[in-house]
């Protein structure tokens, strides 16, 4: 049975040893190295975490992009000394849904991981000379996925982009409506799309930035209404998931399908940009559409 077991000196010294946690320095103490690695989902390379992060969660070897939190997007667009508004709300479990384990549950657990209310937040500030409104949606919260919450967020700031008359910037990053929360979260979709409506009645601009992955109510609803909409090289973005179309369709669907150069080329999207040129390219946007 010893054949299948280590001891404490089993591990070799050296770099890796001399336990599965850290390396041994030349005094003899363990340097834990457990976290400090990561591995790219696109090329598999192992990245430096520091390196990684100081890349803009950009892959150096193969520019995959890494997912940002809603605070990491708003701190990416915005200069220093933005404000977050339109905060407090959460929801209330309209129909006090249960599959697995219960909605209520489901949102404490998403709450205490993410320190969010729910999948959104808002924020006012300058980018570059303008100053705008940017609404950041975090994949963290149950998939970013669109309830009440979500729906009364954004259409907030909807509103405070139109009567203050600051452009908008929206960034998407969603598994589509919440289901724990029925009609109630589709309701969302009609109710943004009127509000964006009003906006573009106003002249205030709009701009989309889909991110990996932007999918469902989302993408039929306020992400492919802005008046530029761009995305992230690589995202996922679509309505139904490909393994869903492929089983419909009974094809095979091609190379890149959903992915953003294949929605670029054919006409879906205005831009793809890669996430170190964004802040800029929306700067130059912005004083195009403010002309």
């Amino acid at each position: 049975m010893s054949w299948f077991k280590r001891e404490n000196g089993d591990f070799p010294e050296g770099p890796g040893g001399p336990g599965p946690e850290g390396s041994a320095d030349a005094t003899g103490k363990t340097v834990r190295t457990e976290g400090l690695w990561i591995k790219c989902l696109g090329c598999r390379a192992v990245i430096w975490k520091a390196e990684l992060e100081a890349n803009l969660n950009v892959c150096p070897k193969c520019q995959h992009h890494f997912k940002l939190d809603a605070r990491q997007r708003i701190a990416l667009l915005l200069e220093p000394g933005y404000e977050l508004v339109d905060g407090g709300l959460r929801s209330t479990d309209p129909l006090n849904f249960t599959d697995v384990r219960p909605y209520k549950q489901r949102l404490r657990q998403a709450q205490q991981a993410t320190g969010l209310d729910d999948a959104i937040l808002n924020a006012v500030g300058t980018m570059g000379p303008h100053s705008v409104v940017v609404s950041a949606m975090e994949y963290g919260f149950i998939g970013g996925s669109m309830g009440a919450v979500v729906g009364e967020t954004i259409a907030r700031a909807v509103d405070r982009a139109r009567l203050a008359r600051k452009p908008l910037i929206v960034v998407a990053a969603s598994g589509g409506a919440r289901m724990m929360e029925g009609v109630v979260s589709l309701m969302q979709m009609a109710k943004i799309a009127t509000a964006l409506a009003q906006l573009s009645d106003a002249h205030v601009p709009y701009i989309c930035v889909l991110t990996d992955p932007t999918t469902g109510g989302v993408t039929a609803s306020f992400a492919m209404l802005g008046d530029l909409n761009i995305a992230e090289p690589g995202a996922l973005i679509g309505f139904a998931g490909p393994r869903v179309i492929e089983q419909t369709i009974r094809q095979k669907l091609p190379d890149g399908f959903q992915r953003s150069e294949f929605l670029l080329e054919k006409g879906f999207l205005d831009a793809v940009v890669h996430r170190r040129n964004l802040k800029s390219y929306l700067v130059r946007a912005l004083d195009f559409m403010k002309a």
